[in-house]
């Protein structure tokens, strides 16, 4: 076999890659180890930032992102004992974003692959991409019981934080950072209405965000100890202690139901340095990590897919590899800048098991700071809502 560009994994920013390059005329073909229809039972983010709204209208997958996704001005945060205030994106930035489930991103990328009648191989296992830095990289993989080559021009990893594409890079060349949270966020999504805003809750009993999907799909979190199982969270017991976390006024507001998805989450912060390794290049989770509290994981991934897709465009269009050589440097200012926003409102946010009086006065302070300063919500509007691409 035989293509232009190898692209190891079939979630969205595979996907979108292909999606990109197959517009600009560059044959690509996917490979992924899962099911379709494992890929498309991944419940995952739901938030995007103009920015990636607009990649998506580019490529052609806007249709029905406009016609059911719900725009926001802002989030809103709240805890113990104060008021709640109001991050206005729109007022100070001018950027709203938009919530839309990762699901039917994947679902729309599918659609577009089936229209196109894209190259992309599920189940196919043994995946490893070979001679990366050498004259003829190509990625050995197994399907239907029968062993394969795919010769290609570049690979690109967009297998996850999982996947096999990070790992061929040496541990001379590659540098990993890398922070552990000590809990974890228990998820559920329910078919009831959802609050109007997204909201963050700080509160003594631990973290909480109310989040949707569409208007009769809510997606609420809950902070939990990472020592927490499935089993010890039963819906009444869920609903109780989301409750308990919020405002009475928001509280009751928000209404309960059956779970049709519940899932409990660890929360870190990864990156892997360079993005790149002679022909190989990382895009999405293969290359970092954030916790999703700031709503930067899919974002970064497709702004990853931007400029990758970019460079390789005007390769193969203009027979100039100046991207391509700086793919790595200028997706990484981005990540760091997701990376340094979500950590940061992850601190702010959440419950530490060793906060002591001092660390919580401290945090509670910087909330006090954040509602009463407008340049505060300003510097945080701008960064949830996205920063323009380079």
């Amino acid at each position: 076999m035989r293509t232009q560009v190898a692209i190891i994994g079939g979630g969205p920013a595979g996907m979108l890659l292909s999606e990109i390059l197959h517009q600009a005329g560059i044959d690509s073909v996917v490979l992924e180890q899962r099911s379709r229809e494992y890929v498309l039972g991944r419940i995952r983010a739901g938030v995007l930032e103009q920015g990636s709204v607009d990649v998506l209208r580019a490529a052609g997958l806007g249709a029905r992102m406009d016609r059911e996704g719900h725009p926001h001005d802002g989030a809103a945060i709240v805890w113990a004992g104060r008021s709640t205030f109001f991050i206005d994106c729109w007022k100070y930035v001018g950027r709203r974003f938009l919530t839309y489930g990762q699901t039917n991103i994947q679902e729309d990328l599918f659609a577009a692959a089936d229209r196109r009648g894209a190259q992309l191989l599920c189940e196919a296992t043994d995946v490893m991409p070979m001679d990366v830095t050498g004259a003829r990289p190509h990625v050995t993989f197994k399907r239907n019981g029968a062993s394969h080559r795919l010769d290609c021009d570049f690979i690109a990893g967009c297998d996850g934080y999982h996947g096999v594409s990070r790992s061929v890079i040496p541990a001379s060349v590659l540098r990993v950072f890398e922070k552990v949270y000590p809990f974890g966020w228990l998820g559920i999504l329910s078919e009831t209405p959802p609050q109007p805003h997204l909201t963050y809750a700080n509160h003594p009993r631990g973290f909480a965000l109310a989040s949707m999907r569409n208007p009769m799909l809510s997606r609420y979190y809950v902070q939990v100890s990472l020592a927490d199982r499935i089993e010890d969270w039963p819906d009444e017991r869920f609903w109780t202690e989301l409750k308990a976390r919020y405002p009475d006024d928001i509280a009751r507001t928000i209404v309960t139901g059956p779970s049709v998805e519940k899932s409990i989450a660890p929360l870190r912060s990864f990156v892997a340095e360079p993005m790149r390794h002679g022909r190989l290049f990382l895009a999405g989770d293969a290359a970092h990590i954030v916790p999703p509290t700031g709503a930067k994981g899919l974002n970064l991934a497709i702004s990853d897919v931007f400029y990758l897709s970019r460079a390789l465009r005007a390769h193969y269009g203009e027979r100039r590899d100046d991207l391509l050589d700086r793919y790595s440097e200028t997706a990484l200012r981005r990540v760091w800048g997701a990376v340094r926003f979500s950590w940061w409102l992850t601190n702010l946010l959440h419950r530490f098991p060793d906060m002591g009086d001092f660390e919580q006065r401290a945090q509670e302070g910087e909330l006090d700071y954040l509602a009463s300063s407008v340049h505060a919500q300003a510097s945080v509007a701008e960064q949830y809502a996205g920063m323009p691409f380079e």
